[in-house]
């Protein structure tokens, strides 16, 4: 707009002061569509074409949020008679779409009859909320928020400190200079010629670790909906130790993976191999070490725009277990939070759960069913309470066997401490969030009491009522996820407080049944209409996964994976080459006393693993390889 035109327009308004509110007004009334209103000073500017852009967008508006029209039509009813004869019409349609509304079937109203008398929200049907999730991903996005990862809380050595001090965890990381959070620590004073780790998020880099090779890269598949996709893209180098590592695998060939790793140090699948030796022959730091080292190499790859920490309502990132190579990042965390968990550091688990389940919306390794298990023990409980209102799923989550039994132990511990409770006045007691979970689940309570065990005499008289002696699941996906509930979240269950929560909500449950009420009758008609599925939709995943007991492997039962005559013939011969060179790095001293023989042995094949020479006097001396002097660690 010129100057001239702008100064033209002043003068006009200066002239008819009058001009109001009141001229809208009297068009949203009845008054014929043809009324013109006051001359309106703009359109001095006889700009036909922005007009004719406004009503374009008006309609695109108007006919994508149908639920919205008549708030539009209102709005636009100041604008020149024309556009409000247009709203008048959306007005029409808008209530003729709303007046017909297919009508619901029986079973989906008794439902929703069923949760409005026991004032609960409406849960829609399971599978119409799958096909609105798959075609909303916006949605999916904006509840992505609630997991974002705290950088503070992602490392266990940051949470061990804070229980232990720093004092202790110095101690044990002088008497363990091969752990994690020692490898920084004594970079500095490594010898000359090594490199220094590269910093990384999820992991603590070991000095002694080999450079990263770049055998791993990650690419940008595609963006939909303001959400990125990603995929890993393996080098050829990469490939070829792949192929030798499933010759291996197929002969059962430890010696000859281990083999793999001295030629490529940073080979994802053959880390996880040993990482899982270790784990089932009671070597959990070193299984650990080994996850570890897997997780910086797959973190070393990432992609400039992929990062733990970029969760946002705008911007999202999903990699898709759908492809192969993606695989292994789920399986080296889900590894990596469960050893976080058995060394007590429960938010840094907590932490990594999030992350690992903002990598996929669907979930394919079940982090949905322990994030509830790490949030407790965090003492996250505001955390949990949102998460479960917030977070997109195709069923509520409250619906879940941990989400209905974690819910009341989240609003206990928030109504004993205090917190939140002007936010939360309006939200229902732990009482009876913990009666709801037994109505809905009542086989939980037999499976709580012979697992964790409670040995009260009380339990004995509650199981007695038909109601809880004679639960059952409804369903082998229900009963699949109460197994693992169960067996992920027992210890829960021994503490004297949630014993009396949980007693007092049963008694109160049996007087229900006795009294010949019908809301536990409705709770079963919610069971079998969320999960009405005859097939265990869950079938992939293993209770054993969520347990905190680690089966042993004996050492003569890998002995024939080491010795056996026919191993020699695992790997072809020349796929490894004679002349490959294992990059100079720093070795950490093992101690090998009271150790598995076996895993002794295998673990010094490995590159990075030294156990130095003892001399005649007994004193250890570091060994070596290049001649030029050992390496100074405190023992």
């Amino acid at each position: 707009m010129s100057a001239r035109l702008l100064q033209r327009v002043l003068k006009e308004r200066e002239r008819e002061p009058d001009i109001s509110i009141s001229a809208s007004t009297e068009e949203e009334s009845d008054s014929p569509p043809a009324t013109v209103p006051a001359r309106n000073p703009f359109d001095l500017l006889d700009d036909q074409e922005d007009e004719e852009e406004g009503e374009t967008s008006i309609d695109q508006t108007s006919n994508a949020n149908t639920e919205h029209d008549a708030p539009q039509a209102d709005k636009l009813s100041s604008v020149p008679a024309v556009t409000n004869h247009k709203s008048k019409k959306k007005k029409k349609k808008s209530k003729d779409k709303h007046a017909q509304v297919p009508k619901v079937p029986q079973d989906e109203k008794s439902l929703d009859s069923i949760l409005e008398d026991l004032s609960l929200t409406p849960n829609p049907n399971p599978s119409k909320v799958s096909e609105a999730g798959h075609n909303n991903r916006g949605k999916l996005a904006a509840s992505m928020s609630v997991l974002a990862v705290d950088p503070k809380h992602l490392k266990a050595e940051n949470e061990l400190r804070k229980i232990f001090g720093s004092k202790v965890v110095n101690s044990f990381q002088n008497q363990n200079p091969g752990s994690s959070s020692a490898g920084m620590r004594n970079m500095h004073g490594a010898r000359r010629g090594v490199h220094n780790p590269r910093k990384t998020v999820l992991v603590t880099p070991m000095a002694y670790w080999p450079r990263w090779d770049g055998s791993l890269s990650m690419e940008l598949i595609e963006t939909k909906n303001g959400i990125n996709y990603f995929r890993y893209v393996p080098s050829d180098s990469y490939r070829h130790a792949q192929e030798i590592f499933e010759a291996a695998k197929a002969a059962n060939d430890l010696n000859s993976i281990a083999r793999v790793l001295q030629h490529y140090p940073y080979h994802l699948d053959s880390l996880l191999t040993f990482a899982d030796l270790y784990r089932y022959s009671g070597e959990h730091q070193a299984s650990a070490d080994a996850v570890a080292k897997c997780l910086f190499a797959l973190e070393c790859a990432f992609h400039p725009l992929f990062s733990p920490l970029n969760i946002n309502s705008g911007t999202n990132r999903q990699l898709k277990y759908t492809h192969d190579i993606n695989k292994t990042l789920f399986k080296a965390l889900f590894s990596h939070m469960r050893a976080m968990d058995r060394r007590g550091c429960h938010r840094s688990a907590l932490e990594v759960c999030k992350f690992l389940l903002s990598l996929d919306s669907d979930d394919p390794i079940g982090s949905l069913f322990c994030i509830d298990y790490f949030a407790l023990r965090a003492q996250e409980y505001t955390w949990l309470e949102r998460f479960i209102e917030e977070y997109n799923c195709d069923t509520s989550l409250w619906l879940f066997p941990n989400f209905a039994y974690s819910l009341p132990i989240a609003r206990f511990y928030i109504e004993r401490d205090g917190k939140d409770l002007e936010a939360s006045s309006d939200k229902a007691s732990a009482l009876e969030l913990m009666k709801q979970a037994l109505m809905l689940h009542p086989l939980v309570l037999d499976k709580i009491v012979s697992k964790a065990p409670l040995k009260d005499a009380v339990w004995a008289q509650i199981l007695r009522n038909v109601f809880f002696g004679s639960a059952k699941a409804g369903g082998p996906t229900l009963e699949h996820l109460i197994n693992i509930y169960v067996e992920r979240s027992y210890i829960m269950w021994r503490f004297p407080e949630l014993q009396n929560l949980l007693k007092q909500a049963a008694l109160e449950v049996v007087e229900i049944v006795k009294g010949g009420g019908t809301e536990a009758r409705d709770w079963v008609c919610v069971r079998k209409e969320a999960f009405s599925s005859d097939k265990n939709e869950y079938s992939h995943l293993m209770v054993s996964d969520f347990s905190d007991t680690v089966p042993t492997l004996p050492p003569e039962e890998l002995r024939p994976f080491m010795l056996g005559p026919e191993m020699a013939a695992g790997v072809p011969e020349g796929m490894i080459e004679e002349g490959d060179v294992i990059p100079e790095r720093l070795r950490v001293p093992r101690d090998v006393a009271g150790r598995n023989p076996a895993i002794v042995f295998l673990e010094s094949l490995l590159p990075w693993v030294d156990y130095g020479v003892v001399d005649r006097d007994g004193n250890d001396d570091d060994f070596d390889h290049d001649g030029e002097g050992g390496n100074d660690v405190d023992n």
